[in-house]
């Protein structure tokens, strides 16, 4: 019995000293701090096969690129070239020149430049006596179809600035416009104030685009880019977004208040406006909705020819 006492304590003192190096171990595995070392080494190669790789795809993105450049026409294209945050925003409100002595009078230098960098005109040659009739119709107020009549009969013709709802709802007046040799040119699509616009090159272009689209389904033709920003309002920025369009901006050198349906001038009173601000590279501008315009149109016509002008088409302005 004596002998037996010792080798029990001996085998439980064996079981005693497993049990803590075990513990031990445990712990040393739960709370020893990560290392970078051995992870940093297993990680390299890893690292360089990911290098090789992202080589590997900037080859193949390289290929695609030039094999899709091959396939993609220029024309569709659109590069926006400058650094536009250097182009102010501040929106203006163009206003023309005043008329004196049927000449169109000082236009300010640094607005002369600007529009001439961007393709932008209030006037054409001031040394001819041509005119360029225009009319904006951002609705039909009952006129325009008389208007056609006396354009038709005094052989001029003219160029409507017109928004996508008007196109969606006068189609008919619009074919009637194309058909009989007049041009059909944009105006937006909701009429807004495009520097507004301008803050995002996308929704500036929609107006363009939505306005295009509209006259291609209605005419089958693609429209002819001149542009007039709604209510006069530009930018330098807007400008150029407008150019890069690839559009001509179109200002004008007259016009009256005429677009205030419920207030309108007597007839007498439209036709002496127009005849005494009359001026040698003159763009007029006339609201289609205008009860005296439409009912002036006819001698403001024969008076101006009288005078020595001749109508010529935007499409002629240089």
């Amino acid at each position: 019995m004596k002998k037996i006492i010792p080798v029990l304590l001996a085998v439980i003192l064996l079981f005693s000293s497993c049990g803590k190096k075990q513990t031990s171990s445990n712990n040393d595995i739960n709370t020893k701090p990560p290392t970078n070392e051995n992870h940093s080494n297993e990680q390299k190669p890893s690292e360089d096969k990911t290098s090789e790789t992202k080589d590997e795809n900037k080859e193949e993105d390289n290929k695609e690129t030039s094999n899709n450049e091959d396939n993609i026409n220029n024309e569709d294209v659109l590069i926006i070239d400058a650094d536009v945050s250097s182009l102010s925003n501040k929106e203006i409100d163009f206003g023309p020149p005043p008329i004196k002595n049927n000449e169109s009078q000082y236009m300010p230098k640094q607005t002369m430049e600007l529009f001439k960098k961007y393709d932008a005109y209030y006037l054409g040659d001031k040394t001819k006596k041509e005119i360029y009739l225009t009319f904006d119709e951002g609705y039909e107020n009952g006129y325009t179809a008389k208007i056609l009549d006396v354009l038709k009969e005094k052989n001029v013709k003219a160029a409507f600035f017109v928004t996508r709802p008007y196109i969606k709802q006068n189609k008919e007046l619009i074919k009637r416009m194309v058909e009989e040799g007049h041009i059909v040119v944009n105006h937006s699509s909701t009429h807004p104030s495009m520097p507004q616009k301008a803050t995002d090159f996308e929704k500036f272009k929609k107006e363009f685009e939505d306005t295009e689209a509209a006259f291609k389904e209605v005419t089958d033709q693609d429209m002819t880019k001149f542009f007039r920003p709604p209510m006069g309002k530009y930018s330098e920025l807007s400008l150029y977004y407008t150019q890069k369009l690839g559009y001509k901006t179109i200002f004008w050198s007259f016009a009256h208040k005429d677009w205030i349906v419920d207030d309108q001038p007597p007839v007498e009173t439209t036709i002496q406006r127009v005849i005494d601000r009359s001026h040698n590279g003159e763009i007029m501008l006339l609201h289609a909705v205008s009860k005296s315009n439409t009912e002036a149109l006819p001698t403001i016509i024969d008076k101006l020819r009288e005078m020595g002008y001749e109508f010529k088409s935007l499409t002629e302005l240089k």
